[in-house]
């Protein structure tokens, strides 16, 4: 059973369906909530909560609910208390001017009258004042921190938190949350999905400070973008005649899976809600790109033929990986390693990550070993012993860590195992991450789902420079992509020799 509305939550539930749809296909009509609309105001406004956050797919009516919501609050009718401040944040001016519209377009549907007592401003400043119940303010900020020092909002609306730059962003959400503590105020802060967990946007869903409603429509990753069911998990709206249908919801997939490239990944961001990066232009691959690459583990390849062993060694920070790949069947297989100290829960919360190293090593894809470095012989012979008596092909690594490769190889028994020595760089890793995307394309790589996969590869991209050429690089600076790095040089190395010509044996004449 639903707990009980509280007194604002139900203040809020009776004001905003008196007011009239400014624009839009319902242009003219009463606002009517959906449940999910509902379900937000009754944990936003329940007692004990300072931060209500709703992530929601794209055209869903947040930014309209939280402008309605804003106009309860200007008007004395939510939360009433003398000199009302209402605060609509953004990442520009621009942006804030979408909110600042609906709720002028809500002014406007209300009786003649009640218009009279507001003075809007439309100058240097976007502002709504009213004198009535003992008076309020709404204006319009951007995201520079200093603009809003001393002041004391008593509802304040970020408006496409994810989109916020990092710096400025957390520094203006810094000042306006201060100031919300001075008259009990409240934030509401709304958006689409971040494009990684580590956006302050996602950290505030994923580890809630004490406080905080959370109300996420997001669906489960991995699923066919066309998917009806998670396609209406994160456009809830369609169902109540909110936003997009859910047929063009389909035909918009279709169209973006047609299309591909970015125009598929930014569909994954803004209507599927997923967390995607919707500008993919240095990417190495695609989630969708990826996600192809894996399959159930009953239609996994066999491991025929030779195996290539490729490693990309980490610090006391970093992650080691080693990916192994059988080119003859395209089967690859990763695993990752950290020093045990730190643990991988604190790891995963300095990394921005929360509980994911820890659900990386239930799932037998992450190991420890090791004080505060992982010992590179032990950790090269463990990922060996993986092969039960297959000796690799060959051994693909980075070439400037030479002299730790060749005592880890003797460590190991494996220094009779043919060591190509590659870079990172323009000229090695341009190459390597071509033929690495060629073998994805050509539906030469499959692994199965692996956790530690998909979350190196969202979080590596590609530098490129005049000419062209593409070496690997982070896309955060906490993200690890070295099991990325592992599979590219393993990957490569094994096209190299599947494609390489064989050699003949030699013909004898009598002379």
């Amino acid at each position: 059973m639903m707990a009980r509305a509280s007194k604002e939550a139900s203040a809020a539930l009776r004001f905003l369906p008196k007011l009239v749809v400014p624009e839009g296909r319902l242009a003219g009509k009463r606002l009517r909530l959906a449940s999910y609309q509902k379900d937000f105001v009754r944990g936003a406004f329940a007692k004990g909560v300072e931060a209500g956050c709703l992530s929601i797919g794209r055209g869903n009516a947040k930014t309209a609910l939280s402008a309605g919501i804003a106009l309860g609050h200007l008007m004395g009718e939510i939360a009433p208390q003398p000199k009302r401040e209402i605060l609509f944040a953004a990442r520009n001016r621009d942006q804030a001017k979408t909110a600042f519209g609906f709720l002028l377009g809500f002014i406007e549907g209300l009786p003649e009258d009640e218009q009279k007592q507001f003075t809007i401003r439309r100058g240097s400043k976007l502002e709504v004042e009213t004198s009535e119940n003992g008076g309020g303010l709404a204006r319009v900020i951007a995201a520079d921190g200093k603009s809003i020092l001393g002041g004391a909002p008593t509802l304040a609306i970020l408006d496409e938190r994810a989109a916020w730059e990092r710096e400025k962003g957390d520094a203006l959400e810094n000042a306006i949350l201060s100031g919300l503590g001075k008259r009990d105020g409240r934030a509401l802060i709304i958006s689409t999905s971040a494009p990684d967990d580590a956006n302050t946007f996602s950290r505030w869903l994923d580890e809630p400070p004490p406080g905080t409603y959370v109300q996420e429509h997001r669906p489960d990753a991995g699923l066919p973008p066309d998917d009806l069911a998670s396609l209406l998990v994160a456009n809830p709206g369609a169902a109540e005649g909110i936003g997009p249908s859910a047929e063009w919801l389909t035909a918009q997939a279709r169209r973006a899976i047609a299309r591909g490239g970015s125009a598929l990944s930014s569909f994954r961001n803004l209507n599927r809600n997923e967390r995607v990066a919707s500008d993919n232009r240095s990417v190495l691959l695609t989630v969708d790109e990826w996600l192809a690459c894996e399959v159930a583990p009953d239609d996994l390849p066999p491991r025929d033929g030779p195996v290539v062993l490729g490693v990309d060694l980490g610090g006391s920070r970093s992650m080691s990986a080693a990916a192994l790949y059988w080119a003859e069947t395209g089967r690859l297989e990763c695993v990752g390693a950290f020093p045990c100290n730190p643990g991988l829960a604190d790891r995963g919360q300095a990394d921005g990550v929360s509980h994911r190293y820890v659900e990386m090593s239930d799932r037998g894809e992450l190991v420890t070993m090791g004080d505060t470095t992982v010992p590179v012989g032990r950790f090269l012979a463990s990922v060996v012993e993986r092969l039960n008596g297959q000796a690799p092909a060959a051994i693909a690594g980075d070439r400037f860590r030479h002299a730790e490769f060749l005592e880890a190889l003797r460590d190991a028994g494996l220094e009779r195992v043919p060591f190509i020595w590659r870079g990172f760089g323009w000229k090695d890793g341009s190459e390597d991450i071509e033929r690495t995307r060629r073998a994805v394309f050509e539906g030469q790589v499959r692994t199965v789902p692996s956790l530690l996969l998909r979350s190196a590869f969202a979080d590596a991209i590609t530098l490129v420079d005049p000419a062209g050429n593409h070496k690997l690089a982070a896309g955060r600076s906490t993200g690890r992509v070295d099991p990325v790095a592992a599979t590219v040089v393993a990957v490569a190395q094994g096209q190299r020799m599947k494609r390489a010509p064989a050699i003949s044996g030699g013909r004898m004449a009598w002379a």
